[in-house]
């Protein structure tokens, strides 16, 4: 990818924006593994070069995992690098963050999922407005961490849950109650669908489980009756085009199907996923779409407001931003 003019570059930066799709352990400030463990941790690895594929999904999971699982031992960690992490959101003024972290680690390190969760949310700075998220494999249901999923309604700073992992594995059937019943204690379900494999994944997830946030869903545009239920069913597919290409769910940028998702009516929002991966940053995607894909500067509004739409945030707090965005795109 060419450089961007410095006007557009200077507009993306102006523009209010939200990260509505970011793991946190895959979005673990490298500089701080490099600066942990600089022999370990060399400072230009390959895998973060923008050239960089990764040949299975195994493969991106195998090397995010022996980055960030060595430095998320505690809480205390958590907070250190959401600190780092949310600083860069700051900067490239964004103004509301979504995130979730691995359930699972909750067993791994003996940390009460509560405490990972405050740990997270206290390292917001002020300005920046976060909701945290966890996220399960879709096998995680009928396991071990059943207990803790059955208590998750009761965590009183998370936001909801998220189905992810390899997608190739079957949705377990209790999915489904368990999702209707976080729902019906106010927690948002999200779901992994429609990347590793096709739009039927995206169908189950709307219809089985009932979730109006589909993270990534672009295989969808494989199927035009999946687009029509999603467009129809007002579901915001939380879209992160260079992880798509990093990961070769699509071949290339320039053939990545945002436009045909965009045009089908599907609300998109744009997001990094595991910047840890990918080395990647929210204004970046917006750049990237922009030079490959010919989206627009009110387009590139319009998704930085389908962020707002989504987001967890009372309308008055909204309003500012949507103001501005909405001076764009009618500009």
């Amino acid at each position: 990818m060419s450089l961007p003019d410095s006007s557009l570059f200077g507009f993306v930066q102006s523009l209010p924006k939200t990260e509505t799709h970011l793991h946190v352990e895959g979005a673990l400030p490298y500089e701080l593994l490099h600066a942990w463990k600089p022999d370990v941790y060399v400072e230009f690895p390959a895998f973060r070069e923008r050239s960089y594929r990764y040949e299975t999904f195994p493969d991106f999971e195998k090397q995010l995992l022996d980055n960030a699982l060595p430095w998320f031992d505690s809480a205390e960690r958590y907070h250190e690098a959401a600190k780092v992490m949310f600083s860069k959101h700051v900067a490239e003024n964004v103004k509301y963050v979504e995130t979730s972290f691995h359930l699972p680690v909750t067993q791994f390190i003996n940390v009460p999922g509560p405490e990972i969760i405050h740990a997270i949310k206290s390292a917001a700075p002020r300005g920046l407005e976060v909701r945290v998220f966890t996220g399960m494999l879709r096998s995680d249901i009928s396991g071990s961490l059943r207990k803790t999923i059955d208590e998750l309604h009761a965590w009183d700073e998370l936001s909801g849950v998220d189905l992810h992992g390899f997608e190739l594995m079957p949705t377990e059937p209790d999915t489904a109650k368990v999702w209707a019943s976080l729902r019906a204690a106010g927690k948002v379900t999200k779901c992994h669908a429609g990347e590793f494999d096709g739009a039927a994944r995206v169908r189950e997830a709307i219809e089985q489980l009932g979730v109006t946030r589909i993270q990534h869903g672009v295989r969808a545009s494989e199927d035009v009756a999946v687009m029509k239920l999603a467009a129809d069913r007002g579901v915001t597919f939380d879209v992160c085009p260079i992880s798509n290409v990093g990961l070769k769910v699509v071949r290339s940028m320039a053939e990545h199907p945002l436009r045909k998702l965009t045009q089908a009516g599907i609300r998109c929002t744009i997001s990094t996923d595991d910047p840890l991966c990918f080395a990647n940053s929210v204004n970046e995607e917006y750049l990237a779409i922009s030079h490959e894909l010919g989206f627009t500067r009110k387009e590139l509004a319009r998704f930085a407001r389908n962020g707002f739409e989504v987001a967890l945030m009372p309308a008055a707090q909204k309003q500012p931003w949507l103001e501005q965005l909405d001076a764009i795109i009618q500009g």
